[in-house]
């Protein structure tokens, strides 16, 4: 909870040795995870958390948002009694309109009947159809006095009431409570089919549990079951919530975590087993961090927490969750002139070779892409009679960091020639390697992107061979090179010659006679491509 997490490794691994079988510490190995560096490291998403302007000096909690309306449990009643294990007035019900996420008018919910002062009335949920609530309330009887078991302890209960003329009435007391244990804080399935809730009853894993409950059809309700040892352990399992895609949250103090309680979350009601996972910071601190919920299809909601820099002792927060993104901006420049090009069309591509974003330069050459917070990517940069550029980027954990990629095209038509690498042939072979074919591609490219253009071939030999031999051989060459230019669509027509011309242009000083390398012998065998007509 001090933050003191070196200490803290030290003294799980001494109470592992003790209690191996404790589930407080199940999957705890020290010496391979920094479990308290990953909790608080950031995530893949930013969340922006408020304290909210309508909480109080007291305790504020257990946020529920139902038709454009939140429901919050609050002991800032002070007409209530003063309860003695917090010094502050009993818990109420109260309510507040929600408007373009601004809380306004706040106020108690309308009871038909208000409880006595001295009884705690706490967290709740309500129906889809907004008709029925369930809440939790102290054990009242019908004198409106507080019941206790043999012991002189008043446990909780669960209630549920109607809407009936903008009132809450009909409150009845669920049927499972008991006199001798607590049950409350109640949360709704998607369907509204099940009731969730936690309890201190028998039978259970650890001080307090999470069960659930069938509502039948009729309005019965089934037989409370208890959720398991996916979720509850020794520890304190409370203030559950389901979102609408079935994701079980929750709050525990009997997981690895940041301290006291934090928020979790589960697919155990989906029948995953796996263990629960702790949502980290911001979401959890060193404090009580509990009673979440969230729409999960905006990624906004709320929880209480009682950290430093609240309102009062428990406050509600909002939040606001979205992706991690990083910017990646840059210039794309012709890579002979070092003009801009605009119209260029950049493409970001993810590690398994999907193309995650694509844009267009401006007519500055600019351009900008969001890319998602710590992930590997390569962006390439093409052009119409262009061969394309490719970089290599990782992007961090800082939320719209900029990182500048420039890129630069090579032209691949200077002056009247179609600029390519080499075609190269293998030594005294005509054939198309795999790598002159790549090469080709872009001739391909270039002539299709330019249908009035007519062009020429010219290939050449290295010098070993007779130079009569090598003359026919480059002809060869010539001929192979359109025949494969022609298998890709283009109109025969446009190929006025392909001419070879041996031995008699070399590049270097590997004439007859002179000793060579094998790769000063290949710069010769190459290929030519004139524009005659564009």
């Amino acid at each position: 909870s001090i933050g003191e997490y070196e200490q803290a490794n030290s003294w799980l691994a001494e109470f592992k040795a003790m209690q191996e079988g404790d589930s407080r510490v199940k999957g705890y190995d020290p010496d391979q995870v920094d479990y308290y560096s990953d909790l608080t490291a950031p995530s893949d998403m930013v969340v922006a958390i408020k304290n909210e302007d309508f909480n109080s000096k007291y305790s504020d909690f257990g946020a529920y948002v139902a038709d454009g309306k939140i429901y919050f449990a609050s002991a800032r009643n002070i007409n209530n009694k003063i309860y003695k294990w917090t010094n502050e007035p009993f818990l109420d019900l109260y309510v507040g309109n929600v408007e373009n996420d601004s809380i306004s008018e706040v106020d108690l919910v309308n009871f038909e009947r208000r409880q006595k002062a001295n009884a705690h009335i706490g967290t709740l949920c309500i129906t889809n159809d907004g008709s029925t609530m369930y809440f939790t309330m102290d054990n009242v009887s019908r004198g409106n006095k507080l019941d206790f078991d043999k012991d002189g302890t008043s446990h909780l209960k669960l209630y549920k009431a109607s809407l009936i003329e903008g009132q809450w009435s009909d409150i009845e007391e669920l049927p499972f409570n008991d006199d001798n244990y607590s049950n409350g804080n109640p949360a709704l399935s998607p369907d509204n089919k099940t009731l969730l809730f936690v309890s201190d009853r028998e039978g259970g894993y650890g001080q307090t549990d999470l069960y659930k409950v069938a509502i039948n059809s009729d309005g019965s309700f089934g037989e409370p079951e208890n959720l398991g040892p996916a979720v509850n352990t020794e520890g304190r399992e409370m203030f559950p919530f389901v979102s609408k895609d079935n994701t079980l949250y929750f709050s525990s103090d009997g997981y690895l975590n940041l301290g006291l309680l934090d928020i979790f979350s589960s697919f155990v009601l989906t029948g995953d087993q796996s263990e629960p996972v702790n949502l980290g910071a911001p979401y959890n601190s060193g404090y009580d961090d509990f009673a979440y919920m969230v729409d999960s299809d905006t990624q906004k909601g709320y929880f209480a927490s009682n950290r430093p820099g609240g309102q009062g002792n428990d406050d509600i927060y909002s939040f606001s969750a979205y992706p991690c993104k990083e910017l990646i901006q840059g210039t794309v420049r012709d890579l002979q002139t070092n003009i801009a090009i605009p119209m260029a069309t950049v493409r970001l591509i993810d590690k398994t070779g999907k193309v995650v974003e694509q844009t267009t330069t401006d007519t500055n050459g600019q351009y900008s892409i969001e890319a998602d917070c710590g992930q590997s990517f390569v962006v390439i940069g093409s052009k119409v009679d262009y061969r394309e550029d490719q970089k290599s980027v990782t992007t961090t954990s800082d939320n719209l960091k900029s990182t500048i990629v420039d890129l630069d095209l090579e032209p691949l038509i200077v002056e009247n020639q179609i600029v390519l690498n080499p075609i190269f042939f293998d030594f005294d072979k005509a054939n198309i390697r795999t790598d002159a074919q790549y090469e080709l591609e872009n001739i391909v490219d270039v002539m299709r992107n330019n249908p009035t253009m007519i062009i020429k071939i010219e290939s050449h030999t290295d010098s070993r061979g007779s130079d009569r031999y090598n003359m026919k051989l480059s002809d060869r060459r010539a001929k192979a090179t359109q025949e494969y230019i022609l298998t890709r669509g283009i109109d025969p027509n446009r190929i006025e010659s392909a001419i070879g011309y041996g031995e008699t242009q070399l590049l270097n000083k590997c004439s007859n006679g002179v000793k060579c390398s094998k790769e000063e012998h290949q710069l010769n065998r190459r290929s030519y491509f004139y524009i005659v007509k564009n």
